[in-house]
């Protein structure tokens, strides 16, 4: 996107404490940057497209922001500040949030290329992803989430490890008290198959479905009803096609990942999971198979195809290498531990099979400790 036609443009300072570092992407209705507090650090704003409004109006678009600050998980984006901008097109509303530097599950999953991601790694993602959905479904009436998809689950490191947070709650509601239903929003292709029906029948069983979707997404890298290609274009029409298993389609997946993807993608909602809470104590239950452990399950002919949710960039070993490099430079001066490891992740969406060489210096940087490595040898690397 061109900074002409932005909102706001690069070392801009919003309300005196935040300036604006780089863009970082836009939806329908906000863009998204990364900024920094004066004295808080990085964060992530996002600012809403719409101008002309009254304050009021902006204060209801500001509501998003009003229901993640009383969800509080680790797998649920934390808010910190929300308020009302000038912009190069007019007052706009804003918030902000914590900024996490490996971006999107998207990203994250494309970075694979042509591999599958780890099977283990992709229940691990959708477990804490459904942790953090779970809190709204607990809620009484339950929040649900309406728009669960790979782009709005944020992929980082904290002290902890691997961290994902559910992020994007525009479309999030509170279910009717009497009915536990809302209207249907969100993306079509990860839509339950009630909602094509009657647009009032979403519900915590339609936050199930998009989770089994992401799962499954993750798992064989196809979607599981409907040609990814035209994933814009799927209908009900579409669930009349009988489930692939996922084993059939990666091999290393068990019969008891199957039960579970299969039970949260069930044509009938009856027959799925309620809520994130129960698929979540399912997901804490699966352990991964000892390899060798698996009998062959027939598989269909297919292809890996990360084109699914868009255009794949080139993974660019070289240029991840030299962002590697400079990470590790600074991360030998304790105050620039968390640049560091920011870095350090943008680079392993450059290049994956840097995870599992620098994953543990990230998640010690981001406890605050130091540690001694050189650059590695680039010659190596590649040998």
């Amino acid at each position: 996107m061109d900074e002409e036609i932005r909102l706001l443009k690069d070392g801009q300072v919003i309300g005196q404490s935040y300036t604006i570092e780089r863009f970082l992407g836009e939806g329908a209705f906000a863009e998204v940057y990364r900024v920094r507090h004066r004295f808080l650090g990085r964060q992530a704003m996002k600012v809403f497209k719409a101008t002309g409004m009254s304050i009021e109006e902006i204060e209801q678009m500001l509501q998003e922001a009003v229901l993640l600050s009383q969800i509080h998980h680790r797998n649920i984006i934390q808010v910190f500040d929300a308020n009302i901008a000038e912009t190069s097109k007019g007052l706009c509303g804003y918030f902000t949030m914590e900024y996490l530097a490996g971006g999107s599950l998207d990203h994250h999953w494309k970075s694979f290329g042509l591999k599958l991601m780890p099977v283990e790694n992709a229940v691990d993602i959708v477990r804490q992803a459904s942790r953090g959905i779970a809190v709204g479904h607990s809620e009484k009436p339950p929040i649900v989430h309406r728009d669960i998809k790979p782009q709005n689950m944020l992929i980082g490191y904290d002290a902890g490890g691997m961290r994902v947070c559910v992020s994007d709650f525009g479309l999030a509601k509170r279910a009717n008290p009497m009915t536990l239903m809302v209207s249907a929003k969100g993306t079509r292709v990860f839509k339950a198959p009630e909602t094509f029906k009657d647009y009032q029948k979403d519900s915590c069983m339609g936050d199930v479905w998009a989770l089994g979707c992401t799962l499954y997404l993750l798992l064989t890298d196809r979607f599981p009803f409907g040609d990814p290609g035209q994933a814009s274009l799927v209908d009900d029409f579409n669930f009349d096609q009988p489930l692939i298993p996922p084993s059939q389609l990666n091999i290393q997946v068990d019969p008891g990942l199957d039960q579970i993807v299969c039970r949260c993608l069930a044509i009938h909602p009856k027959n799925r999971y309620p809520s994130a809470i129960q698929l979540l104590a399912d997901l804490e239950k699966w352990k991964p198979v000892e390899p060798g452990s698996i009998s062959p399950a027939k598989m269909v002919i297919t292809e890996t195809n990360k084109d699914a949710l868009g255009p794949v960039s080139s993974p660019n070993q070289s240029e991840a290498r030299g962002m590697v490099e400079k990470a590790l430079k600074l991360a030998r001066r304790a105050d620039r531990l968390s640049e560091a490891a920011d870095l350090m992740e943008e680079a392993f969406n450059k290049w994956p099979d840097l995870r599992e060489e620098y994953e543990w210096q990230v998640t010690l940087w981001r406890r605050g400790v130091m540690t001694v490595a050189m650059p590695p040898d680039r010659n190596a690397s590649n040998k």
